[in-house]
């Protein structure tokens, strides 16, 4: 086991498996890691802005990424605006 990990009982770790979607879990075993390594040290801006922080930066790179720059595409799948999008990539330095 590595030095960050969590381990979950047995059965805890089937069900959730059996009933997140990837991405879905891929977020709880990373938050989950998160607190064990922080123990009782509190976030100070807050573990919702953090990992909102931490995610939407990568989530809008990799989605203008597959849609080669094109913003228009990109905030369609997003389900934002295009206006919203470029907001959100200059505040993330991706413009």
């Amino acid at each position: 086991m590595s030095l960050n990990a969590v381990r979950l009982p047995v059965n805890e770790a089937v069900r959730e498996s059996s009933s997140q979607s990837a991405l879905s879990e891929c977020v709880s075993r990373t938050v989950r890691r998160y607190l064990a390594d922080i123990g009782d040290t509190s976030c100070d801006e807050g573990l919702y802005a953090l990992v909102l922080r931490e995610v939407e930066g990568p989530l809008l790179r990799e989605v203008l990424a597959f849609h080669e720059g094109n913003q228009s595409r990109a905030a369609a799948v997003l389900g934002i605006n295009r206006a919203t999008l470029r907001k959100k990539l200059a505040v993330h330095g991706l413009l």
